[in-house]
């Protein structure tokens, strides 16, 4: 039993086993990076527990009423609440709303689910309206909340959870599996498994862009020539790619979207820098500039590429939040000099 999932089988077969014993938790916590599969194993053990015909128990089949409505969003005992935009803020009155809608009878299941996504958006209001429900416990209701961190939650919630702590795949499993679910060469599997950090959606996402090797080829070259580069270089940079004026929605939901895919690419060469300084292996995710790498290496400290690495991780986050300009320039401007 999988569940169509690219590894974590521990936490499957851990969920499954609850279903299987009777033994299911009023609440459940799946925390990991953003694209390590927290949301897809979570609406996969919603599947399982609302499906009328699994192959197996604690399995889903997939084709009853249940299984399809939760694919399309419309099963009406699954309730998912999120903050309107990644990195948002999810507020009090969502929270309320949802837990009101938790307290009624279930509809066509044995329970009402409801998942809260990125939980680590709620402001402080919420939180604490999410702790009251689980003090009290609503009988025929089960909680599945996603985070990041459990450090992110208040302490009370998360030791009321079963905790789930996802983490990214070896490269070498991941690339097994997008191999199996794409019918791709090895090769490709790799590139986009070490591209990702080993998580899966990442690596999926990636694969959807049909000008991958063009763009990334093109972030690579932005961030080694904003290296060599003073801050007025660097200034003029965001303002070329941050084009913000008289824009609309759907132009500046596409810029976060191509930030976060030149994010994912930035990321990828500070862990090849990471990896190198610290004298660590061979494998690395952008071999072709192999050179260019090395020769940052020998520049910066292997703490540093670490440091980069955050800080990208961070930006990325606050992308659907933060003013795009000044996110970008804060982040160009702590990149270091490198002649």
């Amino acid at each position: 039993m999988s569940w169509n999932l690219m590894g974590h089988v521990w936490a499957v077969d851990l969920l499954g086993e609850h279903i299987r014993s009777g033994g299911v938790r009023h609440a459940y916590l799946f925390t990991g990076p953003a694209g390590v599969g927290k949301r897809t194993l979570a609406l996969n053990f919603a599947r399982a527990l609302t499906c009328k015909n699994p192959p197996s128990p604690g399995d889903f089949c997939g084709e009853c009423r249940p299984c399809k409505m939760i694919d399309q969003q419309q099963f009406p005992d699954l309730v998912i609440l999120e903050a309107d935009t990644i990195g948002g803020e999810l507020k009090v009155d969502s929270v309320r709303e949802l837990l009101h809608t938790m307290a009624l009878t279930p509809y066509e299941a044995d329970r009402r689910i409801a998942l809260l996504l990125r939980f680590q958006e709620a402001n402080e209001n919420a939180q604490n309206a999410l702790l009251k429900t689980l003090e009290e416990a609503p009988g025929k209701s089960v909680l599945l909340v996603t985070a990041d961190t459990p450090e992110n939650l208040l302490p009370t919630i998360v030791s009321r959870c079963e905790l789930l702590r996802l983490r990214p795949l070896a490269v070498d499993a991941l690339a097994d599996g997008l191999v199996e679910r794409l019918s791709i060469p090895r090769t490709d599997a790799l590139r986009l498994a070490r591209i990702s950090s080993g998580r899966p959606g990442i690596a999926l996402d990636l694969h959807t862009d049909t000008n991958l090797n063009t763009n990334r080829q093109q972030w690579m070259d932005h961030l080694f020539s904003l290296l060599s580069e003073d801050l007025r270089q660097r200034f003029d940079f965001v303002e070329k790619q941050v084009k913000l004026k008289n824009s609309s929605k759907e132009e500046r939901d596409l810029l976060r979207m191509r930030l976060r895919e030149g994010f994912i690419f930035w990321q990828s060469l500070w862990r090849d820098v990471l990896l190198r300084s610290s004298g660590l292996g061979d494998e690395l995710a952008n071999v072709d500039y192999r050179e260019k790498i090395d020769m940052l290496a020998g520049s910066v400290s292997a703490a540093e590429a670490g440091d980069q690495i955050n800080r990208i991780e961070t930006a990325a986050y606050r992308l659907g939040s933060a003013n795009l300009q000044l996110l970008v320039e804060a982040l160009v401007m702590g990149f270091p000099a490198v002649k």
